[in-house]
């Protein structure tokens, strides 16, 4: 078997609103809008994607129509201080500042309209410590 695609689907209580903020913050280009359902692609990579769907649509099993909850949508940018920049541009709230971590991120998070932490980062060296320590593996 093989995998083509993994990307999340986010349930969100106003498909346009939520579009608008993902579209806005990252720079995503819309590939398809039914109105309840939205695909947003990276202009740079078509395998990075992002799907909205409206929560409550008949296509989700009625089991699951809470609001998402425990999760986070991580992003990898090139620039995150250009992405934290268009943030604060945005009057986007901001959860979490952007710093450097010890395992390897340069980030920042935010919050999507639904409530949904949305961490945006840029990979960076790791501290000597951590890089040092075993707990990096590679291949």
């Amino acid at each position: 078997m093989r995998t083509n695609s993994i990307f999340p689907v986010v349930p969100a209580h106003d498909v346009a609103r939520s579009r608008d903020f993902y579209a806005g913050l990252l720079g995503l280009r819309v590939v398809f809008d039914s109105g309840w359902y939205v695909q947003l692609q990276a202009a740079t990579d078509e395998t990075v994607q992002l799907g909205l769907v409206a929560r409550g649509h008949e296509t989700i099993p009625r089991a699951h129509l809470s609001a998402p909850a425990g999760v986070l949508i991580s992003v990898e940018v090139d620039d995150v201080d250009a992405v934290y920049a268009r943030a604060g541009d945005l009057a986007l709230p901001v959860a979490s500042d952007l710093r450097d971590e010890d395992f390897g991120q340069r980030h920042f998070m935010t919050v999507d309209p639904d409530g949904l932490l949305v961490d945006v980062i840029t990979v960076i060296p790791y501290a000597p410590e951590v890089a040092g320590s075993g707990a990096v593996v590679t291949g």
